[in-house]
Protein backbone atom coordinates (compact mmCIF):
# COMPACT_ATOMS: atom_id res chain seq x y z
CA UNK A 1 0.00 0.00 0.00
CA UNK A 2 1.36 3.42 -0.93
CA UNK A 3 1.25 6.38 1.42
CA UNK A 4 0.74 9.91 -0.01
CA UNK A 5 4.03 11.68 -0.62
CA UNK A 6 2.87 14.95 0.98
CA UNK A 7 2.21 13.18 4.29
CA UNK A 8 5.53 11.37 4.40
CA UNK A 9 8.08 14.06 3.58
CA UNK A 10 8.15 15.69 7.02
CA UNK A 11 6.63 13.05 9.27
CA UNK A 12 7.75 9.50 9.99
CA UNK A 13 5.88 6.54 8.56
CA UNK A 14 5.91 2.88 9.50
CA UNK A 15 8.58 2.30 6.84
CA UNK A 16 10.86 5.34 7.05
CA UNK A 17 11.89 8.54 8.77
CA UNK A 18 10.65 11.96 7.69
CA UNK A 19 12.82 14.99 6.98
CA UNK A 20 12.37 16.47 10.46
CA UNK A 21 13.62 13.33 12.24
CA UNK A 22 16.51 12.94 9.79
CA UNK A 23 17.59 16.58 10.17
CA UNK A 24 17.44 16.41 13.98
CA UNK A 25 19.35 13.13 14.02
CA UNK A 26 22.30 14.40 11.98
CA UNK A 27 22.37 17.83 13.59
CA UNK A 28 22.53 16.25 17.05
CA UNK A 29 25.15 13.74 15.84
CA UNK A 30 27.38 16.52 14.49
CA UNK A 31 27.03 18.48 17.71
CA UNK A 32 27.94 15.45 19.83
CA UNK A 33 31.18 14.98 17.92
CA UNK A 34 32.03 18.69 18.09
CA UNK A 35 31.20 18.90 21.81
CA UNK A 36 33.38 15.91 22.70
CA UNK A 37 36.34 17.10 20.60
CA UNK A 38 36.19 20.68 21.89
CA UNK A 39 35.57 19.50 25.46
CA UNK A 40 38.68 17.32 25.46
CA UNK A 41 40.76 20.06 23.84
CA UNK A 42 39.76 22.88 26.17
CA UNK A 43 40.10 20.79 29.32
CA UNK A 44 43.82 20.45 28.52
CA UNK A 45 44.40 24.18 28.20
CA UNK A 46 46.14 26.14 30.93
CA UNK A 47 44.01 28.50 33.01
CA UNK A 48 46.05 31.39 31.63
CA UNK A 49 45.31 30.49 28.00
CA UNK A 50 43.44 33.46 26.47
CA UNK A 51 41.20 31.13 24.42
CA UNK A 52 39.99 29.07 27.38
CA UNK A 53 37.21 31.42 28.54
CA UNK A 54 35.70 31.80 25.08
CA UNK A 55 35.91 28.06 24.37
CA UNK A 56 34.15 27.29 27.64
CA UNK A 57 31.43 29.80 26.84
CA UNK A 58 30.93 28.23 23.40
CA UNK A 59 30.97 24.74 24.91
CA UNK A 60 28.29 25.72 27.40
CA UNK A 61 26.20 27.49 24.74
CA UNK A 62 26.30 24.51 22.38
CA UNK A 63 25.65 22.16 25.30
CA UNK A 64 22.44 24.02 26.19
CA UNK A 65 21.48 24.05 22.50
CA UNK A 66 22.05 20.31 22.33
CA UNK A 67 19.85 19.80 25.39
CA UNK A 68 17.08 21.80 23.71
CA UNK A 69 17.42 19.83 20.46
CA UNK A 70 17.22 16.52 22.32
CA UNK A 71 14.00 17.66 24.02
CA UNK A 72 12.58 18.64 20.62
CA UNK A 73 13.71 15.28 19.19
CA UNK A 74 11.94 13.42 21.99
CA UNK A 75 8.73 15.41 21.59
CA UNK A 76 8.83 14.81 17.83
CA UNK A 77 9.40 11.10 18.39
CA UNK A 78 6.41 10.87 20.75
CA UNK A 79 4.26 12.55 18.10
CA UNK A 80 5.86 10.55 15.26
CA UNK A 81 6.76 7.00 16.35
CA UNK A 82 9.91 5.54 14.82
CA UNK A 83 9.53 3.20 11.82
CA UNK A 84 9.13 -0.47 12.54
CA UNK A 85 12.28 -2.56 12.65
CA UNK A 86 12.57 -5.31 10.03
CA UNK A 87 10.44 -8.34 10.91
CA UNK A 88 13.46 -10.57 10.25
CA UNK A 89 15.46 -8.89 13.01
CA UNK A 90 15.98 -11.21 16.03
CA UNK A 91 14.24 -10.16 19.23
CA UNK A 92 17.55 -9.67 21.06
CA UNK A 93 18.70 -7.22 18.39
CA UNK A 94 15.43 -5.30 18.63
CA UNK A 95 15.82 -5.11 22.41
CA UNK A 96 19.43 -3.99 21.99
CA UNK A 97 18.40 -1.25 19.56
CA UNK A 98 15.76 0.06 21.96
CA UNK A 99 18.18 0.00 24.90
CA UNK A 100 20.87 1.79 22.90
CA UNK A 101 18.47 4.55 21.90
CA UNK A 102 17.25 4.87 25.48
CA UNK A 103 20.84 5.13 26.71
CA UNK A 104 21.62 7.79 24.11
CA UNK A 105 18.65 9.93 25.11
CA UNK A 106 19.41 9.60 28.82
CA UNK A 107 23.07 10.49 28.30
CA UNK A 108 22.24 13.44 26.04
CA UNK A 109 20.04 14.86 28.79
CA UNK A 110 22.27 13.97 31.74
CA UNK A 111 25.49 15.32 30.19
CA UNK A 112 24.45 18.93 29.63
CA UNK A 113 22.54 18.97 32.92
CA UNK A 114 25.61 17.75 34.83
CA UNK A 115 27.71 20.42 33.10
CA UNK A 116 25.13 23.08 33.93
CA UNK A 117 25.09 21.97 37.56
CA UNK A 118 28.90 21.93 37.65
CA UNK A 119 29.03 25.53 36.47
CA UNK A 120 26.33 26.45 38.98
CA UNK A 121 28.34 24.93 41.84
CA UNK A 122 31.62 26.56 40.81
CA UNK A 123 33.18 28.85 43.41
CA UNK A 124 34.54 31.04 40.60
CA UNK A 125 31.07 32.38 39.86
CA UNK A 126 31.70 32.64 36.12
CA UNK A 127 28.45 33.45 34.28
CA UNK A 128 27.17 31.41 31.35
CA UNK A 129 26.68 33.71 28.37
CA UNK A 130 24.56 32.04 25.73
CA UNK A 131 26.42 32.98 22.53
CA UNK A 132 26.96 36.38 24.18
CA UNK A 133 23.24 37.11 23.76
CA UNK A 134 22.05 36.73 27.36
CA UNK A 135 23.11 35.25 30.68
CA UNK A 136 21.79 31.82 31.63
CA UNK A 137 20.82 31.53 35.30
CA UNK A 138 22.53 28.94 37.48
CA UNK A 139 20.67 25.85 38.63
CA UNK A 140 20.09 25.15 42.33
CA UNK A 141 22.71 22.61 43.39
CA UNK A 142 21.38 19.74 45.54
CA UNK A 143 22.59 20.02 49.13
CA UNK A 144 23.57 16.35 49.37
CA UNK A 145 26.49 17.08 47.05
CA UNK A 146 28.16 19.00 49.86
CA UNK A 147 29.96 22.32 49.85
CA UNK A 148 30.31 24.14 46.49
CA UNK A 149 33.94 23.08 45.93
CA UNK A 150 33.12 19.44 46.70
CA UNK A 151 29.97 19.54 44.58
CA UNK A 152 31.86 21.04 41.65
CA UNK A 153 34.57 18.37 41.82
CA UNK A 154 31.97 15.59 42.01
CA UNK A 155 29.94 16.98 39.13
CA UNK A 156 33.10 17.37 37.03
CA UNK A 157 33.86 13.67 37.50
CA UNK A 158 30.28 12.79 36.65
CA UNK A 159 30.35 14.99 33.53
CA UNK A 160 33.59 13.41 32.31
CA UNK A 161 32.36 9.88 33.06
CA UNK A 162 29.16 10.54 31.12
CA UNK A 163 31.22 11.83 28.19
CA UNK A 164 33.27 8.63 28.00
CA UNK A 165 30.13 6.51 28.39
CA UNK A 166 28.49 8.47 25.59
CA UNK A 167 31.49 7.78 23.35
CA UNK A 168 31.10 4.05 23.99
CA UNK A 169 27.36 4.07 23.25
CA UNK A 170 27.83 6.17 20.10
CA UNK A 171 30.52 3.78 18.82
CA UNK A 172 28.18 0.82 19.44
CA UNK A 173 25.38 2.68 17.67
CA UNK A 174 27.59 3.38 14.63
CA UNK A 175 28.93 -0.18 14.56
CA UNK A 176 25.39 -1.59 14.60
CA UNK A 177 24.30 0.74 11.78
CA UNK A 178 27.29 -0.28 9.64
CA UNK A 179 26.61 -3.96 10.33
CA UNK A 180 23.02 -3.55 9.15
CA UNK A 181 24.18 -1.79 5.99
CA UNK A 182 27.16 -3.91 4.94
CA UNK A 183 26.43 -7.32 6.50
CA UNK A 184 22.66 -7.61 6.88
CA UNK A 185 22.05 -5.35 3.85
CA UNK A 186 18.78 -3.98 5.19
CA UNK A 187 17.53 -0.37 5.15
CA UNK A 188 18.18 0.50 8.81
CA UNK A 189 20.93 2.98 7.89
CA UNK A 190 19.65 4.24 4.54
CA UNK A 191 16.27 5.28 5.89
CA UNK A 192 18.05 7.72 8.24
CA UNK A 193 19.96 9.20 5.29
CA UNK A 194 17.17 10.00 2.87
CA UNK A 195 13.40 9.85 2.50
CA UNK A 196 14.15 8.74 -1.10
CA UNK A 197 11.35 8.12 -3.61
CA UNK A 198 10.03 4.60 -3.75
CA UNK A 199 10.91 3.68 -0.20
CA UNK A 200 7.55 4.52 1.31
CA UNK A 201 4.61 2.26 1.00
CA UNK A 202 6.69 -0.89 0.63
CA UNK A 203 5.35 -3.53 3.01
Amino acid sequence: MCEPRHSTMLRNTTSGYGLVAIALHWLIAAMIVAMIVVGMYMSGLELTDPNKFQLYQLHKSFGLTLLGLVVVRLLWRFANPAPRLPATLPDWQKAGAHLTHLALYLLLIAMPLSGWLMVSASTLGIPTLYFNLFQVPHLPVPGFLGEPAVAEATLKEVHEALAYLLIVVVVLHIAAALKHHFVDRDDILTRMVSTGPGRYGIR
